[in-house]
């Protein structure tokens, strides 16, 4: 999966100059530490980004993730790129670095580095097959500790993300409840759904069983869901993402598409492209072909930059 990723929320850039620096900056701009993984950093493009494909367990899957990574970057004219390689077996991240290399080369892209890693020590891409590595810990890293104090959440892996969207049982059942009550009645009106979700974000509350189900029956409609996007810009989005992910964890999985795939927009508006990519997926459990979710993986497939078309500048974001 290819998404923009940048810590959300803040303009402020991080410049690395070493490869502590490049380790400890990927997790802040994915939001989690990567394993098994290809990142990209880009650099000289109008619309730089981030982005993270799997790295696939043999070489065959090669060609395709390489792909993934050179599409969005030519189409946005990136100049050059930065790549780490996270991966347990050496030989594995040399073949995906060489691929790396000769694909972007060939498309007149610089390569600037690739590093490999395993997560616990790193070592240059060129290095021979004996070389042991450079011990790392980005814990302690000036970087990580920016992000803490400037109130992100650094995950400790992709499944840490991908929990912070999965379902909550025990907070579903008064739900079900209110949705057996609300049975027969009509649709809400648009305009109350839209206030409700936006009273819910700018206050830092969450909707009760009875609005909730109210809520999710509206969104089957589609003049409500595109009414609870209303106040969707790049400065609300971080404060709706918190919205619907409580409404994802606590819907039943009937009724679970809509809000799943509201949750993945308001993530690429806030420049959260893991966690888009982590609400897709949850929209995918119950429907794979769901529309909303669909334009919002072509954005995210092809890096395009949110915040796109706003009557205001978007928020400067580091990738």
């Amino acid at each position: 999966m290819t998404a923009p990723t940048s810590p959300p929320g803040s303009p402020l850039p991080f410049t690395a100059r070493t490869p502590e620096d490049v380790l400890a900056l990927v997790p802040v701009v994915l939001g989690f530490a990567p394993r098994d993984s290809v990142v990209m950093l880009t650099f000289g493009a109008a619309q730089p980004f981030h982005a993270r494909v799997d790295l696939p367990g043999t070489g065959a899957g090669l060609a395709e993730m390489v792909a993934a990574l050179l599409e969005p970057a030519r189409w946005h004219a990136v100049m050059q790129v930065l790549f780490v390689v996270y991966s347990p077996e050496p030989s594995l991240a040399r073949h995906a670095s060489r691929a790396l290399r000769v694909a972007f080369g060939d498309a007149g892209i610089g390569v600037v580095e690739v590093l490999c890693a395993d997560g616990l020590r790193w070592w240059p891409a060129e290095a021979g097959s004996g070389a042991v590595g450079i011990p790392y810990d980005v814990s302690a890293h000036p970087f990580s500790a920016r992000a803490v104090l400037e109130g992100r959440v650094l995950h400790g892996s992709r499944e840490e993300l991908r929990a912070t969207v999965a379902a909550a049982p025990a907070l579903s059942v008064g739900v079900v409840a209110a949705l057996a009550r609300e049975c027969g009645d009509g649709l809400p009106d648009p305009d109350w759904a839209a206030d409700l979700v936006t009273r819910h974000s700018r206050d830092g509350t969450v909707p009760d069983d009875a609005e909730l189900a109210r809520l999710l029956r509206g969104l089957l409609d589609g003049v409500v869901r595109d009414a609870v996007c209303r106040d969707l810009r790049r400065a609300t989005a971080p404060a709706l993402v918190g919205f619907w992910t409580e409404v994802v964890r606590r819907s039943p999985a009937p009724l679970l598409a809509g809000p799943a795939a509201l949750l993945a927009l308001t993530a690429w508006q806030a420049g959260d492209g893991a966690l888009a990519w982590c609400a897709l997926d949850r929209c995918a459990e119950v429907d794979e072909a769901y529309p909303l979710a669909a334009l919002v993986a072509q954005a995210l497939l092809g890096a395009v930059p949110p915040g796109l078309g706003e009557a205001d500048p978007p928020v400067e974001e580091a990738g």
